[in-house]
């Protein structure tokens, strides 16, 4: 009898414990969240070319011409389009053989020629400080337009930057 009660014992104690398993775990799959879509974000507009906050702006020829105040100065960025030049763009429009202004600033991007009345050619690559002599022609090359910060005085900008009135070998 001792034997019949310890098999109902154990076979009590097996029924109370779960059996276990042998096979190897299944992996558990996570639920995905669902989101709402992003709308697709604009590409960031390159601030050289973004317009230019408290600015007078205009096209001149083909040049967007940017202008603002600074004390007794104007600052002004120029940006000249792949493929200008300035007897054929602005030659038109301001009726003098060459560009009569002197430009002092910097190249901020793209590269330009100049080229004066002597036959002189100067390259400009960016990122570069210029002065350009009154009495020039000018052209874009290659594929990236031109994008110049420049400081004038107006019609006062050769005397009171100390520039020559027009283009010499010193």
């Amino acid at each position: 009898m001792a034997k019949k009660k310890s098999k109902t014992r154990t076979k009590a104690r097996a029924a109370a414990k779960p059996a276990r398993k042998t096979t190897a775990k299944k992996p558990v799959k996570k639920p995905v969240k669902k989101t709402a879509k992003k709308p697709a974000r604009k590409p960031a507009v390159n601030p050289l070319f973004a317009p230019m906050k408290g600015a007078e702006r205009r096209d001149v020829g083909h040049v967007r011409l940017e202008v603002g105040r600074a004390g007794a100065a104007r600052v002004k960025r120029m940006i000249y389009p792949v493929g200008f030049r300035w007897s054929v763009d602005m030659k038109p429009t301001v009726g003098t053989d060459l560009c009569m202004h002197a430009h002092v600033g910097f190249l901020a991007h793209g590269e330009i020629h100049i080229e004066y009345a002597d036959g002189c050619i100067v390259e400009h690559k960016a990122p570069q400080v210029i002065a350009i002599d009154p009495g020039h022609d000018g052209w874009v090359v290659g594929k990236e337009p031109v994008v110049l910060i420049e400081f004038d005085f107006e019609r006062e900008t050769v005397e009171r930057m100390g520039m020559p009135g027009t283009h010499r070998h010193d």
